[in-house]
């Protein structure tokens, strides 16, 4: 029994088509959509309506003016969309006229013919690229060295990077190894692993980068760098040894420079000081050798000019100073009444704590005779009294 058949049941046999609402309306059929759809299409064809509402048929074709219209409609679209190209900032555009290259194409609006006639490869040129390898050498003094390296590129010309080489990033990275090999092969394993490591990857760059300008691939070079260098697993612990050691050196090197920089510099001011303190030693010898040739001298003058006082003063000052390092003291009292003090406590000790005196200044023979008469008032009432 089909659906929109009423329904014969025993509980009062009403209408059960499912279709139906609550409230008795029944949905739109589907014949009659698809023949509205039909209608509709026709008419955008140019074809004639539909006469009847229930019918299927149509009174007539599509018309080819219409079809034609539709056919233009669809080409122009295609060639829209086939023309029409924006290139962003960092990309640039090759155009490829039936397969060769004709021009390339700057970032923003650009037109092109349509396929198949003109087609438009993008390509990024602001994009670092990156490109690591590794791998096991032989150095210059024939030991093997494990070596990785990573190279970091750009693509400058895109139009070379597509055409001039098949696969440019595979031949770059055979570049890189063959330039890596070359360089570890003319150094030692000592050098490459200790200090030459800046130096191994910036030979190696100049050497990729000349490769690469010979293959006219439109990469630029940006860097190039060693991320690990060591020795094979099998003689690592042999060769950190040995890397041991060195450092020693080197460390006791800087050590033993280290106090030969602070040694060196006070000898030196050692050195300095004892030759100032001997020159100024030769020159106090000489000046004091000097000066008693000068008081010598003019003693002699003196002496020349009156030899008795000169004699008699020369043989004073030397009992002064052999009488001046003595303990003992010789007085005369028979001859005065003066009272004298006696220094006992420096003279305890053995000897008489005073300084010598300075020699006396010389004076002229007038001098000496106004200076040999009494000018003491105790001493001339002294000897008045006397």
């Amino acid at each position: 029994m089909p659906w929109n058949e009423p329904g014969r049941g025993s509980g009062g046999g009403g209408d059960r088509d499912p279709w139906k609402g609550g409230n008795g309306q029944q949905p739109p059929d589907l014949d009659e959509v698809f023949a509205n759809v039909q209608r509709r299409l026709k008419k955008i064809m140019g074809g004639g309506g539909d006469s009847g509402k229930g019918g299927g048929s149509a009174s007539g074709g599509p018309s080819f003016g219409g079809l034609l219209v539709l056919v233009g409609v669809l080409v122009l679209l295609w060639v829209a969309w086939n023309s029409i190209h924006i290139i962003d900032e960092s990309e640039r555009g090759v155009v490829l006229r039936f397969g060769e290259y004709t021009r390339t194409l700057t970032p923003g609006f650009n037109l092109t013919l349509p396929r198949p006639i003109e087609e438009v490869l993008k390509v990024n040129v602001s994009e670092v690229r990156s490109l690591e390898n590794s791998s096991r050498m032989l150095t210059g003094d024939e030991n093997l060295i494990d070596l990785g390296f990573a190279v970091q590129y750009r693509v400058l010309e895109p139009e070379k990077f597509l055409f001039n080489v098949q696969v440019p990033e595979e031949s770059l990275g055979h570049a890189a190894d063959s330039a890596m090999r070359e360089i570890v092969g003319t150094n030692n394993m000592d050098f490459i692993l200790e200090i030459g490591r800046g130096q191994v990857a910036l030979d190696a760059q100049a050497l990729l980068i000349e490769i690469i300008e010979r293959y006219d691939s439109g990469i630029e070079i940006l860097s190039f760098n060693l991320q690990e260098v060591r020795p094979p697993a099998q003689v690592r612990s042999a060769f950190d040894d040995v890397v041991r050691a060195r450092e020693d050196q080197i460390r006791f090197a800087n050590e033993a420079q280290a106090y030969a920089n602070q040694e060196i510099p006070e000898a030196r001011g050692r050195a300095a000081r004892i030759l100032e303190e001997a020159e100024g030693y030769r020159d106090s010898i000489i000046a004091q050798a000097t000066g008693e040739a000068a008081r010598f001298t003019s003693i002699l003058d003196q002496y020349v000019l009156a030899p008795e006082v000169t004699r008699e003063r020369i043989y004073l000052e030397t009992l002064e100073q052999v009488y001046g390092r003595s303990a003992k003291i010789l007085m005369d009292v028979s001859d005065s009444n003066n009272m004298f003090y006696l220094p006992l406590d420096s003279m305890r000790g053995g000897r008489a704590q005073m300084a010598p005196p300075p020699p006396a200044p010389l004076m002229a023979p007038s001098e000496q005779s106004r200076m040999s008469s009494p000018t003491d008032p105790r001493a001339r009432r002294g000897r008045e009294a006397r």
